[in-house]
């Protein structure tokens, strides 16, 4: 991995935007809180729900502010200063469809968490909010070739849009069905944001401004998770997940797409929603059915705190993260289906079978478990 020549130029920008969107949302969250325990817009104690106390929810608003607010200076004065060069094709309506989509994800998602819609209503606004993206020239047109060099196209039209409408969607809601436990979902786009900031300054993918747009993103995230941290005293809420998933979709999209890089970054969450999808469907369940098979339900299944689950979580997602940056090519698809398959031996396997779990740990016999994977936090 080599960075590009003028990597010394965007380290400015990227500490500037990175500090000013965690004093924002260290700022912005406390009262985002007092706002929403007003209208109290809560997550009550109830089976499958991980708080014993009421937790406001629909922090996601503040991080959604902060974003937005830094990013969208930078972007304005970056037009006549020029701090950071322009990516080719990087449009003022892709620009709309990351600040503008971004809102409306989260406000799509804030509605949620006053409202508590049902699962399909979600669903809908999810995929009504991509097909908005791609109409604004959102597209995954083509991704890197791991066997070799070069790329593979995607025809341009309806294969296209319906691959970055699947993506979008998809990112969406594994930040949401992994959104457990505290400070979990946050942690775990904190690191990707990181992750696709540090790929977009390498020679081989050049966009410093998309690396800036990542850091302000992080930032926005670490200001929250200072109050989002076990114990939470506010919860991402659908509103959080819905633009934290949206947002990362599609800086992973922008420019040079670094849809393969997001992927093994974002393994967790991602093979996981995958293989619960999978294990549900085999048991003839809804895909949207809540239970306790997450990864971070079997982590605290084995014995683990609240804390260390989050923790072991942080750490395999930083591993990859790692992996991301030192691997290229068909090392990077090896290392995707190696945890692929390790999780699906986890999740899936032990549910079968001799292997079923004892009714002891199934969700209803939790008095604190974990929470719908509907509802965000």
């Amino acid at each position: 991995m080599s960075f590009i020549p003028t990597v010394g130029n965007a380290i400015g920008p990227i500490v500037v935007v990175f500090v000013l969107a965690v004093v924002l949302a260290l700022v912005l969250t406390p009262v985002v809180r007092r706002i929403v325990i007003r209208y109290e817009i809560v997550d009550r104690p109830e089976a499958r729900r991980v708080n014993t106390i009421p937790v406001p929810r629909g922090g996601g608003l503040a991080v959604c502010a902060a974003f937005l607010l830094v990013a969208g200076t930078f972007l304005l004065l970056n037009q006549s200063r020029g701090f950071v060069p322009v990516p080719i094709g990087f449009s003022p309506t892709e620009v709309a469809a990351l600040l503008l989509g971004g809102a409306v994800a989260a406000g799509l998602g804030a509605i949620d968490d006053l409202f508590d819609l049902r699962a399909r209503y979600q669903l809908l606004g999810q995929i009504a909010l991509a097909c908005g993206a791609v109409a604004l020239g959102i597209s995954i047109d083509f991704i890197a070739n791991p066997f070799g060099g070069g790329t593979i196209p995607f025809p341009a039209g309806p294969v296209a849009a319906a691959l970055t409408i699947f993506w979008i969607v998809g990112m969406i809601n594994s930040i949401n069905w992994i959104d457990g436990l505290d400070g979990l979902s946050t942690g775990v786009a904190f690191i990707a944001a990181v992750t696709l900031g540090i790929i977009s300054l390498t020679s081989d993918v050049r966009q410093p401004l998309i690396a800036v747009l990542c850091f302000a993103l992080a930032g926005a995230l670490l200001g929250f998770l200072r109050w989002n941290f076990n114990p939470a005293s506010i919860f991402t809420g659908t509103s959080g997940v819905q633009f934290v998933g949206y947002t990362l979709a599609v800086l992973a999209i922008l420019g040079t797409a670094k849809v393969a890089v997001a992927l093994l970054v974002l393994g967790v969450p991602i093979i996981d929603t995958f293989w619960i999808i999978v294990r549900r469907i085999q048991q003839g369940r809804s895909p949207f059915s809540p239970d306790r098979t997450h990864i971070h339900h079997r982590l605290l299944d084995l014995g683990l705190s609240h804390r260390q689950t989050v923790l072991a979580i942080y750490g395999i997602c930083l591993a990859l993260a790692v992996l991301s940056l030192l691997l290229s090519g068909v090392t990077q698809l090896y290392a995707f289906l190696g945890i692929f398959v390790a999780f699906g031996l986890i999740l899936f396997l032990p549910t079968r079978g001799d292997f079923d779990r004892p009714d002891e740990l199934e969700a209803e016999a939790y008095e604190n478990g974990a929470h719908s994977d509907t509802t965000g936090d």
